[in-house]
């Protein structure tokens, strides 16, 4: 009998995901036996996940790539193709600003939209076309909650998430008759040394106090776990979501129904 969350012989491309959410995605989908390569510029790191999973059944592999470079993203994914066609594309890569319109600069929102924005438009351009070739596929992106809510401060960040989401949407219409699906997750504050770098950076004197209040935002009452998230990615990349495509997840401890 089958297991549930087969991911064997699935190949996956995971942007970002030497750290954080990223992370904690590649470690769960290689648990379930896919072979997973990670495109992140950063190679220590990764270097250091692929020897803590080399236990799994799956294998992990690492590409270094920057994906807010076009030619760059289109090379790095026709050599992963050169020996089988990517059945999964996971677009996590993403950097956070805080800031309204007017403390945003131009080079911050610049910065933003290369990777959030247009590092979702590199990997699914580069992966499409193999996708349909083969009538099949699944693009996972990472959205947020700052998608669809409005979130004080992140004035940036919610545009690049905003976009993000529609371009799941997109995806999800118009390659549905090549069996393509599209999805998107919206976490919530999550806990990864992102936070604690944030918080330690910002409030170096009252750093408990400040992880307490930030936890507190989720009416759940604390920050969500990368594994949590890693979690909700495994089903959606499995054949146990094949019905659901052009959806967003929220994985937000209520944050967006029971706030206010």
């Amino acid at each position: 009998m089958k297991s549930s969350f087969d991911l064997k012989r699935k190949k996956v491309v995971i942007t970002g995901g030497s750290s954080g959410i990223g992370e904690a995605i590649s470690k769960k989908l290689v648990a379930h036996g896919a072979d997973v390569v990670i495109l992140d510029i950063n190679i220590d790191k990764a270097n250091q996940l692929k020897a803590d999973t080399s236990k799994f059944e799956g294998s992990l592999n690492l590409v270094a790539c920057d994906i807010s470079n076009y030619k760059e993203t289109e090379i790095a994914f026709a050599a992963i193709e050169k020996e089988h066609n990517i059945d999964i594309l996971i677009n996590n890569a993403g950097v956070a600003h805080v800031g309204n319109i007017e403390n945003t600069s131009e080079e911050d929102l610049d910065k933003i939209y290369n990777i959030n924005v247009k590092g979702v438009f590199n990997c699914s351009k580069a992966v499409i076309a193999g996708m349909k070739s083969q009538k099949s596929g699944l693009i996972l992106n990472m959205a947020s909650i700052a998608s669809v809510v409005g979130i004080e401060d992140r004035f940036a960040y919610s545009m690049s998430k905003g976009a993000v989401l529609t371009m799941t949407y997109s995806l999800a219409k118009d390659y549905l008759k090549y069996n393509i699906r599209c999805n998107a997750i919206s976490p919530a504050r999550v806990h990864t040394p992102f936070v604690d770098a944030f918080i330690k950076k910002n409030y170096p004197n009252e750093i408990d106090k400040k992880f307490e209040e930030l936890s507190k935002t989720q009416p759940i009452g604390r920050m969500g776990a990368p594994e949590e998230v890693a979690a909700l990615a495994l089903y959606l990349c499995s054949n146990e979501a094949s019905f659901i495509t052009g959806t967003n997840f929220p994985i937000d401890g209520g944050f967006i129904k029971l706030n206010g």
